[in-house]
């Protein structure tokens, strides 16, 4: 991994929790709770991830951070939903990391994936042509629960899931831009970018399974981060790579900053 400075942590956490912010505030009922420990983005919903709960600050302590999971924990159990715990190994120091994962299962916090926070200033080339897909701006249900779809079945969720999630008009507002990628009329691929602290925020980037291999995320992608730079002026690109997408992602320009292991606890109450 590149030798990510300091403030390039930073902003990579800042970012996240920039991005859930406006996942949450666009949803229907969900909140932002901003406290000492811990901030907070509900978006209130089924999908686990779309209710996340970040630090606030490196946690040099392990009171620092069992305070953090503990605040977050209290709030979500007046819910009804699953969760989540988002960390980076970058924000806790040696001796908090070695027991982190004992604490988190404390509070019923288990390892749901890791994603790699990712930045670049400008794109590479493409290294090879791009497919002619008809790329198409979410304007419409049809754009929504195309987003929704695609997402939903590569992240292995039920398409009902996605759609609570992400088939919500006020998600899509002039900060926060998506598109589709389409084959013929069916719907391929995916992207949103959101504009966050100064920079392009690339999230919702999927590719059905019968459409992947033809470079159809990387084309809608490029076409989403064009429109930032048109719209916004923004040319810094941040996003959180899973690890089937970092190779992609470091193809297109990118390099990796810092890793973030995302933990799930149970919906209040259930077994």
């Amino acid at each position: 991994m590149h030798t990510a400075t300091r403030a390039e942590i930073d902003e990579s956490h800042a970012q996240f929790r920039g991005a859930w912010r406006q996942f949450a505030l666009g949803s229907l009922a969900g909140e932002v709770v901003e406290r000492p420990e811990v901030f907070i983005a509900a978006s209130h919903v089924s999908w686990s991830l779309m209710n996340a709960a970040f630090l606030r600050a490196p946690a040099d302590t392990e009171q620092a951070l069992a305070a953090a999971i503990a605040s977050a924990a209290r709030y979500f159990a007046t819910g009804k939903h699953a969760w989540a715990f988002v960390m980076s190994d970058d924000w806790l120091a040696p001796q908090v990391r070695e027991r982190a994962e004992s604490i988190l299962a404390w509070y019923r916090l288990r390892p749901l994936t890791v994603v790699t926070g990712m930045v670049a200033d400008t794109l590479h080339e493409p290294t090879r042509p791009l497919p002619a897909l008809d790329i198409r701006p979410v304007r419409d249900s049809w754009g929504r629960r195309a987003v929704a779809d695609i997402n939903a079945i590569s992240y292995d969720v039920p398409r009902e899931l996605g759609r609570e999630a992400f088939d919500v008009e006020s998600l899509y507002h002039a900060d926060a831009r998506a598109f589709v990628a389409c084959r013929g009329d069916a719907a391929a691929s995916s992207a949103m970018v959101l504009r966050v602290d100064g920079a392009a925020y690339v999230a919702l980037v999927a590719t059905a399974p019968e459409h992947r291999k033809v470079s159809a995320a990387e084309t809608v992608m490029r076409h989403a981060l064009a429109e930032a730079h048109d719209t916004w002026g923004l040319r810094r690109t941040v996003l959180h790579a899973t690890e089937a997408g970092e190779p992609v992602y470091r193809r297109i320009g990118y390099r990796a900053v810092t890793r973030f292991r995302i933990f799930s606890a149970p919906a209040p109450g259930s077994a």
